[in-house]
């Protein structure tokens, strides 16, 4: 069993992609199954059973979409394995990009907008510099001198990733990242993240609402960058 953790900017175009994607796989005699893990809704899933993919939803709610996503993984490829797939593709919301959902053994693909501007891969974090592929959408609304220095960018921030160009319109790039799962990793039985988790939970995070300093326990950084443990 394969597993792809596909993440990325909001946007972006991560489900179009991954449609184009699993029917290139399926033309590769590949068999595909996607869980689709999204914040309160989504409608994403129908487009992958026109397919005739296994698709399965997951909803974080008011939890952080790519740690539920993390901590749910074994449940996903248990229902994976029950559908018969050779290859998991899990397509995460992926909001704040200081997570970075993907498991050691797992291929890691990024899905970037070019036009969120030439910069914009600096600014990504683990969610980018983590990654095995990044797959660059929307190239076509920008000029080749833009999408250059997209690139660029993108190999400053990672400088081992493998950088696919894709339309979620026509295909185009779909075929290739096909065959990178194709030819990516078994997971292996214990696996691991490949960057750490935001620094701490924050007494935002399990619902104060009071704002200030001297609301709030845990590890807290001023607007200098300076750190400090609040707390027993």
């Amino acid at each position: 069993m394969k597993m792809v953790v596909v993440a990325g900017t909001p946007g972006s175009g991560k489900t179009s992609v991954l449609i184009h994607a699993a029917r290139s796989l399926q033309q590769m005699g590949v068999r595909p199954a996607v869980v689709k893990i999204d914040c309160l809704w989504t409608e994403d899933d129908a487009r992958f059973r026109r397919l005739g993919v296994p698709v399965a939803v997951g909803l974080a709610k008011d939890m952080c979409p790519d740690h539920y996503s993390i901590y749910n993984v074994d449940e996903m490829l248990d229902w994976a394995k029950e559908e018969g797939a050779d290859v998991l593709l899990n397509e995460t919301a992926g909001l704040c990009l200081r997570c970075a959902p993907y498991p050691d053994s797992a291929l890691a693909v990024c899905v970037l907008d070019v036009t969120s501007g030439p910069n914009a891969p600096l600014k990504v974090g683990p969610l980018l510099t983590t990654a095995d592929v990044v797959v660059a959408t929307k190239g076509d609304m920008v000029s080749q001198a833009e999408r250059e220095v997209f690139r660029e960018r993108v190999l400053e921030a990672n400088p081992a990733c493998r950088i696919v160009e894709a339309n979620g319109l026509s295909g185009k790039g779909a075929a290739e990242l096909a065959e990178l799962i194709r030819e990516g990793p078994e997971v292996g039985e214990k696996m691991l993240l490949r960057h750490n988790p935001p620094l701490a939970i924050c007494t935002l995070c399990t619902g104060e609402l009071r704002v200030s300093k001297e609301h709030h326990r845990g590890v807290l950084r001023h607007l200098d960058g300076f750190m400090e443990y609040s707390g027993e």
